[in-house]
């Protein structure tokens, strides 16, 4: 039995800020933890239910991204080990071990850095409307799910939990950041999607789209954040039944967001999800893991 974890309550350490999905923590002046929790959020909406086991799933696929891109862009992991953590964490194991990262503190770029390989999802709706995304024109005669002739850089504002993330148009992400750090920003991100997408794609799954975040350390370097490149963050297709002009089967998220459409979900509202959503959804995280490790995630 797969213990879930909807909130973590680590006294001990001064709690800075909960997110949709990980609780963070100050674990010193240098470095902070990042606790992936089992919470699912769709549409910006934290539901009640749990996916147990997921947030270890995402620290793991995370971890295995950071390693495998270091050398594209540094980041800001430390140690995804507990037991090579500070005491102050270490006497939390039993909620932390395996879904926990301690990180090094940074300044956080107020933007979220998105990746579009193909045109799918806000993208898609956007370009049927005016054949722009995020107001940047695009040819003419695109199909929903069609690769893109290169990878676009779609920035967005990063929303208060509960709000919604705003898309904006690229010109407007170097205004809120400054020109050099925006141009910066849009080429590692770019640079950093094209070599896992690359990559994804021998392991028979398409990256039709990511969100990466920044943050900027004391010498200036721009440090990639967060996660890195989870079915939280991405979309996946599996490349075996992908077809232009339709939508895809996804390792994703989209399972659950398909389920919430069904049913007239307010987009507002958090709910309860039934079992056999929650256990689908596990199983396609699960399903993403080992087809892009070759491995089992460890769940225990």
């Amino acid at each position: 039995m797969i213990q879930a974890l909807f909130e973590s309550n680590c006294p001990n350490l001064r709690f800075v800020a909960r997110g949709k999905v990980r609780d963070l923590y100050e674990v010193d002046e240098h470095s902070l933890l990042f606790v992936a929790t089992d919470r699912i959020s769709a549409y910006d909406v934290v539901m009640k239910s749990v996916v147990a086991g997921k947030g270890k799933i995402l620290t793991q696929i995370s971890v295995f991204w950071f390693e495998f891109l270091k050398d594209v862009v540094p980041n800001h992991l430390i140690t995804a080990d507990i037991d090579q953590m500070p005491a102050s964490v270490q006497q939390y194991g039993d909620q932390l071990r395996g879904r926990s990262l301690l990180v090094k503190k940074v300044a956080v770029l107020p933007i979220e850095a998105i990746v579009r390989g193909y045109i799918t999802g806000s993208g898609w709706k956007e370009y049927q409307k005016a054949g722009t995304v995020c107001g940047m024109k695009l040819g003419e005669g695109l199909r929903e799910s069609q690769k893109l002739p290169a990878p676009l850089f779609t920035p967005s504002t990063k929303a208060d939990l509960g709000d919604h993330d705003e898309n904006i148009h690229p010109d407007r992400c170097a205004e809120i950041i400054g020109e050099q750090r925006a141009a910066e920003m849009s080429q590692n991100a770019i640079a950093l999607y094209s070599k896992a997408a690359e990559y994804a794609a021998s392991r028979g799954i398409i990256i039709a789209d990511t969100k990466f975040e920044f943050g900027v350390d004391a010498q200036g370097r721009l440090l990639l954040i967060d996660e890195a490149l989870t079915p939280d963050s991405s979309r996946f297709w599996p490349a075996s039944a992908y077809k232009v002009g339709r939508p895809q089967d996804s390792y994703d998220k989209q399972y659950l967001r398909d389920y919430l459409t069904s049913i007239g979900f307010d987009m507002q509202t958090p709910i309860d999800l039934p079992p056999t959503v929650l256990d689908n959804t596990l199983k396609k995280y699960i399903e993403a893991y080992v087809k892009l490790t070759g491995n089992r995630p460890d769940l225990s």
